[in-house]
Parts: structure tokens; sequence; C-alpha cells
């Protein structure tokens, strides 16, 4: 009984801004990093940013300085900010939590960027 469940994707015009979130639910104990990837059509998925327990986060170079991501260690949630969207952005984002032994995805929420 794991649940990982990304909501917020959506299409969006160039430069325009979108939040994802996503909760992690079920018996999955402590999580330790929770982070974003992306896939695109014809493409390989990909890491988009991450953060540990302690706030520290990363991100990868193509979305650095447009997206933020947060979490919160209480509710085992952690969300992904994006700003000045651009077409290369239109992906499936799935989240990751990751535990001591492990780490579960959710399913994929949509976001289109239109240009």
């Amino acid at each position: 009984q794991v649940h990982v469940v990304e909501s917020g994707g959506g299409l969006v015009q160039t430069g325009g801004s979108l939040r994802l979130s996503c909760a992690a639910s079920g018996s999955i104990g402590s999580v330790n990093i929770m982070g974003w990837y992306r896939q695109a059509p014809g493409k390989q998925r990909e890491w988009v940013a991450s953060i540990t327990r302690e706030g520290v986060s990363n991100y990868a170079n193509s979305v650095k300085g447009r997206f933020t991501i947060s979490r919160d260690n209480a509710k085992n949630t952690v969300s992904l900010q994006m700003n000045s969207l651009k077409p290369e952005d239109t992906a499936v984002y799935y989240c990751r939590a990751e535990v001591r032994l492990g780490g579960y995805w959710g399913q994929g929420t949509q976001v289109a960027v239109s240009s």
C-alpha cells in the first residue's frame, strides 16, 4: 500500500507558470530524497530537481533559475514551482520518493507548453 500521486499539470503558454504537487503515503516509512523527473515524447526520462529532508535542493541545468523545488517533511509532500516555461519543458512529470531500501514513482502528470 504505497501511493505517490502527482497533480497540477496542465496546458500553459510559453512564459507561463505551473505548480506541481506530489504526495507520498502508505507503507513508505521515512522519506529521504524527493524529486521530480520528466519524460518528453521520444526521449529518455530525465532528472529535473531533488530535495533532501534537510532542504538541500539541486536542479538540472536546463531548469536552473526557473524552477523551485520545496517539501513538507511532516506531510511527505513535494512541490515544483515552474516559471518562465518553455516548449522544451513539455513532458510528463514524475514524482519520486526515496526511502532507505528503495524508491517509489508516481504515475505522472502532463505538462504542455504551447508555442
